[in-house]
């Protein structure tokens, strides 16, 4: 750990944007899991039109928060209601800044009765851990960060795996591995099901936008319950994920995974950035994409722009609230998906094969080179959104990205996404020397994807609360 703190970090760096844009952190890394198990197009295929088995359990941290203040505490970071949160229900959890900005996302547990989990990416979890040490709250709290991205060799231990089931076949696999019908678990509610024996703990989820089940154990467990997982899927067309792939389900079920954490500014926010680290994640992330502000307040965003509007609830004290409640009034930038020209994106790929001057790179099928991407998005010349989440969807055979526009563009409109960073390319390791390039783009509904719109449970993803 740094003996830095992020806000001496800050204060070094003088402007943030230019310390984030010229990172040295690299690629951010889908720790553990193999790249492909057979290859990601037939990967990407299985979730759509058989099942998939996704590894989760490496890549996000789990906090767990026990004790008699643990709803207190994350109600009062919390812009959705607790108002119904009993054991064995799960929500989305996005806390805010004081201005009312999203600082990260993920999924709450509730566990048993004042004991609570959250799993997500750092900014989100990092917050939790501070208002619990500093916030006066009686609660213990158990931190089991992500796996390191370049484990050098050293065994890697969670306190558990964790593994979903997802796609058409997904209902048919869980009854054979519960050994008969599995019982009937609500969207986002928690139950059990039987695999080799054991007592599994479920949640029923959606990553890819069909049924199934997110299941989690003991990480000892892991490699008997992944092989029993997989022998029952053998005759149901399911294939494991591997970390090139998974990622890119979001593309077709509308979630924006890495929006920048809104800590970098603020009075009320110095206490926090004097808490974290110097070697944090919001100390060594970075950004990029063609869009720059000298601000890095203009690369925050809102829980509205997010999908996240359905849910805040002003029926609790929570910081943001008074920010928020001024914002719920206004007009309010939304979330779309982006259909990239084909032609426009064959450009690209055709310069690889050309002397001189050549496009950045897409690669393929998650094209996001920094911690958070933001791309300018343009009509008519003028500025009108932002492209955050990029990759391919061998479903789609598209080019797609998430993003946000402004109240006046409509699923439907035209729009031009300048693709590639000014001035030939920032100093990131992932970035090569290039020239920027304008792709046309479709701006287009989230979730992209028609299964996922029709029989996706409503929330967020379908922009519709639950």
């Amino acid at each position: 750990m740094s003996n830095k703190s992020f806000e001496d970090v800050l204060k070094t760096a003088g402007n943030p944007v230019n310390m984030l844009r010229n990172s040295q952190i690299g690629a951010y890394v889908y720790p553990v899991v193999p790249p492909e198990y057979s290859n990601w197009r037939d990967e990407q295929r299985a979730w759509r039109e058989t099942a998939v088995l996704f590894d989760q359990s490496h890549h996000m941290a789990n906090i767990y928060v026990k004790g008699p203040d643990a709803l207190k505490l994350l109600s009062y970071l919390a812009t959705n209601s607790f108002a119904k949160f009993p054991v064995d229900r799960a929500k989305q959890f996005a806390p805010c800044s004081y201005d009312g900005h999203v600082i990260g996302d993920g999924i709450l547990f509730h566990l048993e009765q004042n004991h609570l989990v959250f799993v997500g990416r750092a900014p989100a979890a990092n917050w939790i851990e501070f208002h619990a040490a500093t916030g006066g709250y009686n609660v213990e709290i158990t931190k089991d960060d992500r796996s390191p991205s370049n484990p050098r060799g050293k065994a890697v231990i969670r306190t558990v795996y964790r593994y979903q089931i997802q796609g058409p076949n997904a209902p048919q696999i869980i009854d054979k591995l519960n050994g008969g019908p599995a019982p009937e678990i609500k969207f986002f509610n928690m139950g059990y099901i039987n695999i080799n024996g054991r007592k599994v703990r479920a949640l029923r989820h959606g990553m890819a936008g069909a049924p199934g089940l997110e299941i989690w154990g003991p990480y000892e467990e892991r490699e008997e319950i992944k092989a029993a997982i997989v022998a029952a899927g053998k005759d149901y067309g399911m294939r494991e994920v591997g970390s090139r792939a998974y990622a890119t389900n979001t593309l077709e079920s509308g979630w924006i995974p890495s929006p920048l954490p809104a800590v970098y500014t603020g009075e009320k926010m110095k206490a926090y950035r004097q808490w974290l680290p110097g070697d944090s994640y919001e100390a060594m992330g970075s950004i990029g994409g063609s869009f720059y502000s000298n601000n890095i307040e203009d690369y925050y965003v809102t829980p509205y722009e997010m999908g996240y509007g359905p849910f805040v609830k002003f029926d609790h004290d929570f910081i943001g609230r008074e920010a928020l409640e001024k914002m719920s009034k206004e007009p309010q930038r939304k979330k779309v998906t982006f259909a990239w020209n084909s032609e426009d994106v064959l450009k690209v790929f055709a310069s690889l094969l050309k002397q001189g001057e050549h496009y950045k790179y897409i690669d393929l099928p998650l094209s996001n080179y920094t911690s958070a991407s933001y791309d300018k998005v343009t009509a008519h010349g003028k500025n009108v959104g932002l492209s955050m989440f990029s990759g391919y969807s061998y479903n789609e055979r598209s080019m797609l990205s998430l993003g946000v526009v402004d109240p006046d563009i409509e699923v439907g409109n035209d729009v031009i996404l300048t693709w590639g960073e000014e001035g030939g390319g920032s100093k990131k390791t992932t970035v090569e020397r290039h020239k920027q390039i304008e792709i046309r783009a479709r701006v287009s509904p989230v979730p992209y994807s028609e299964v996922v719109r029709k029989d996706y449970a409503p929330g967020w993803r379908t922009a519709s609360a639950r």
